[in-house]
Order: structure tokens, then C-alpha cells, then sequence
């Protein structure tokens, strides 16, 4: 089922300021809120799709890609066409809770007198970035890399928890597990009420009174990863893939980062790369020019031949289509264009130069004024 546009689905336009697209977000969070509309599916759907479009269209980086690749742009090559929200609501509350005022999943206690029982944050690891340098044959073809990453990941022997063991761990006295508390101040408008993190646990919920030792009671430490990225046809340099889920592991549990792999181009020995289309400089020897041939050029997948047509003129561009870069968004595939010069020697032996000076007698040689017209033409078009 393909997605909806993220600007449709908050109801703004392309050019929204940062503002109007974090207004537009909160008001459909509090439109389709589980705690507004319990047992609603679809409402719970619309939810969630709304936080994925804040997601992206709130980070400048991100939304810079979305508007040039659209959803094909922002996925790690799977086909998911970008990054989606597994279902984990808690995801959200820990992502987007503070445009809400630090009450988002804790506070909305104005919907029919009652408000979500826990208003625990989830802590979330923090996002790592790499950079991966593909071929023209890869950018081509789509290619699996296989990148071995340094990161944070969940500690083997206390599971994440960071406690040494399960009786180490107990509920936090002070915010009864909440991992918030909630104050109440008489003001001139009546009682006013707030809440905030739990200073005793950081807004874990629990309590940690023996510290597994292989963490530091963090839940989290430093190792490698081997990571499988699947990076789609058509990419290119400066594009950056984001991989859900495998940045930094979060401390004592909770969500963790996510992996952005930074796209480089490894320079082509022969040809130069202008979008979806490749380039090749093809430089004519002056008798092929003159009475025409073939002549091989290179492609991505090899070299092919090319007729050259007699009397063949400089600045002259021969189109192999279908032999460029297909688009990211699988709307086609670019061209070769095929820049043609001519080769003049500077050192001739002499009997090459009597050669020379026996065809300047030839009036074929001589430039003709139609011929004069049309290079002052192409002259003209390739300074406009």
C-alpha cells in the first residue's frame, strides 16, 4: 500500500515554516490520541502516521530529501519507502513528547477526565553515522554492503537492565514507577497542575541498588556490529539512508538510534556522472572525423560501439539511451551522451605535412560559409 504525502497527511503546504508544521503536528496528535479515541484502530493508525510525517518533515536534513526523492528517498533500501513506526506508541511519547509541554503520553489528563497511567519516559539511544563509497556500477545496480560499525549495544549479561541481578531491581519509591511526578500550586486561576521527571530514578521507573559490573549498571557497552545495509539503484552523492533501529543502543533499555549512512562517489577513470545521465569525451582522430567508422566507448556494464557518421563535427553529442543511471524513484533511466572532439596533432613529420598542405589545395577542405553559419551557431547556443 503506498504512503501518503507526509505534507497531505498534516495538512499543510510544501513551504510550511518549522512552526506550522509543528502546530499542524499537534493538532492531529490531539485529534487521533489513543486517550481521546481508546480502542479506535484507525484512529491509532492516524496516530501514528502523523508522528512519522513530523518525524521527517521536522528535521531540515530530512526533509530536504523527502521533497527531491519523495518516499523512495528516505527508506535504507528495503522497500518500506521510508522510515515507519513499528507500532511502539511509547516510540512516539519518547520522541515528540516535549512539543506538548513535557505532557505528551503523561498528561492529557483533559480528555475525559483521565490521561495515560504511565507517564514513564523511554530513554533513546543516540544516532550514529557512517559513510559508505560506492562505484557507478553499484549506484547502477543497487548493492548490499555489509559495514562493520563501533557502537553502543545492550549489555550481554544484565540484558539491558544494568542491574547485576533481578533482585537488585525495585520500583522507584518516589515516583511509585511512574518515572514522573506531579505537583500541584495554588494559583490566582485556582490549582495548577505540572509534572516533570522523577529526580530519584531520571524517569526510569526503578531503582538500581547493586549495579551489574560489566555496564556500570548503563545496561550498555561499547562493542561492533556487523550491519547489512541494502542501498537502492539511482543513489546519489550527498544522499543519506537511514537504517531504523541501529544506531547507539539505549541505556537501561528503551529505543535505540538509528544508523544514517552517508552516500560518496567514487570517481568513474572514464565517465562523469551529470544526475541520471553519464557523460564520455570522445575525442576523434581527424580521418574517422572526416570519413566516418565505429569506435568503441565505455558504459557501466562495458564497452559498446558507436557509428561516426562521415564529416562529424566537433562539439557534436551522440545519445545512447538507456545507458545512464536509473532514478531513486524508479522513473526511468538516464542517458549516455557521447561529447565529441577532435584530436589536431601538433608534431607531423614531414611527410605528413606535405600531405597536409597537398589537401589544402582541395577546395573540400575549406570551409564553406553554411559550415561557418552553423559553428557560429553552436558556438552561440553553448554561451546561452
Amino acid at each position: 500500500m503506498s504512503k501518503r504525502d507526509y505534507y497531505e497527511v498534516l495538512g499543510i503546504s510544501k513551504d510550511a515554516s518549522e512552526e506550522e508544521i509543528k502546530k499542524a503536528y499537534r493538532k492531529k496528535a490531539i485529534e487521533f490520541h489513543p486517550d481521546k479515541n481508546p480502542g479506535d484502530k484507525a484512529a491509532e493508525d492516524k496516530f501514528k502516521e502523523a508522528a512519522e510525517a513530523y518525524e521527517v518533515l521536522s528535521n531540515p536534513q530530512k526533509r530536504q530529501r523527502y521533497d527531491q526523492f519523495g518516499h523512495a528517498g528516505m527508506g535504507n533500501g528495503g522497500g518500506n519507502g521510508g522510515a515507519q513506526w513499528s507500532g511502539s506508541m511509547e516510540d512516539i511519547f519518547a520522541h515528540f513528547g516535549d512539543i506538548f509541554g513535557g505532557h505528551f503520553g503523561g498528561g492529557f489528563s483533559g480528555f475525559g477526565g483521565g490521561g495515560r497511567s504511565s507517564g514513564r519516559s523511554v530513554n533513546r539511544g543516540s544516532d550514529l553515522r557512517v559513510k559508505v563509497t560506492l562505484s557507478l556500477k553499484d549506484v547502477a545496480n543497487g548493492v548490499e554492503k555489509k559495514l562493520k560499525v563501533k557502537k553502543y549495544v545492550t549489555c550481554s549479561h544484565c540484558k539491558g537492565s544494568g542491574a547485576a541481578d533481578a533482585n537488585s531491581i525495585s520500583t522507584c519509591n518516589t515516583c511509585k514507577g511512574s518515572g514522573r511526578v506531579t505537583r500541584v500550586q495554588q494559583t490566582i486561576l485556582g490549582a495548577m497542575q505540572t509534572q516533570s521527571t522523577c529526580p530519584s530514578c531520571g524517569g526510569d521507573g526503578k531503582t538500581i541498588s547493586n549495579k551489574c559490573t560489566h555496564c556500570a549498571g548503563e545496561g550498555v557497552v561499547r562493542d561492533e556490529e556487523i550491519i547489512s545495509v541494502n542501498i537502492p539503484a539511482g543513489v546519489m552523492e550527498g544522499m543519506q539512508l537511514s537504517v531504523s533501529g541501529k544506531g547507539n543502543a539505549a541505556r537501561r533499555g528503551g529505543v535505540a538510534g538509528d544508523l544514517l549512512v552517508v552516500i560518496e562517489e567514487e570517481p568513474h577513470p572514464e565517465l562523469i556522472r551529470d544526475e541520471n545521465d553519464l557523460i564520455f569525451n570522445l575525442l576523434l582522430d581527424v580521418p574517422t572525423a572526416v570519413l566516418g567508422g565505429s569506435i568503441e566507448v565505455p558504459t557501466i556494464e562495458g564497452k559498446v560501439k558507436v557509428k561516426i557518421d562521415p564529416g562529424t563535427q566537433p562539439s557534436k553529442v551522440l545519445r545512447l539511451r538507456g545507458k545512464g543511471l536509473p532514478s531513486v524513484n524508479r522513473y526511468g533511466t538516464g542517458d549516455l551522451l557521447v561529447n565529441i572532439g577532435i584530436y589536431i596533432p601538433e608534431n607531423l613529420s614531414k611527410e605528413e605535412k606535405k600531405l597536409i598542405e597537398k589537401l589544402q589545395e582541395s577546395p573540400n577542405i575549406k570551409p564553406t560559409s553554411s559550415a561557418t553559419k552553423d559553428f557560429f551557431k553552436r558556438v552561440k547556443h553553448m554561451f546561452e
